[in-house]
């Protein structure tokens, strides 16, 4: 149950922080110049909306980095210890097949017979 809410945590986040990062741009647009193309008049400026979505950024990347790692703790366990003693029972409980070795000179000279024909 715990595990199933720290999966769809770990999904909500990383959708945000691709929307995040999406809306940025690397050359200064992004969001700050759709809202009036530089001027401080708009949404607190642009200086303002570029702290924000890097403060954004750095916040969701640093939660889904720490869900990722917690939600390891709370993960279902699997036991070991049955899957490697059911193949030790396998093993002790197959049965042997005795089939008699060939010599080495008369498998050698019964595939050169069979390749001759």
């Amino acid at each position: 149950m715990i595990y199933t809410l720290f999966l769809i945590l770990i999904m909500i986040v990383a959708f945000l922080l691709i929307l995040i990062i999406m809306v940025q741009n690397p050359k200064g647009g992004g969001l700050s110049s759709s809202f009036g193309g530089g001027g401080t008049q708009s949404l607190g400026g642009v200086q303002n909306t570029t702290n924000f979505l890097d403060k954004s950024t750095w916040t969701l990347s640093i939660m889904l980095l720490t869900l990722i790692l917690l939600s390891n703790f709370v993960a279902p366990k699997v036991n070991i210890v049955n899957a490697s003693s059911e193949i030790e029972n396998t093993i002790e409980n197959r049965e042997v097949q005795d089939t008699p070795a060939l010599p080495v000179e008369q498998t050698a000279t019964t595939s050169l017979k069979d390749s001759a024909q």
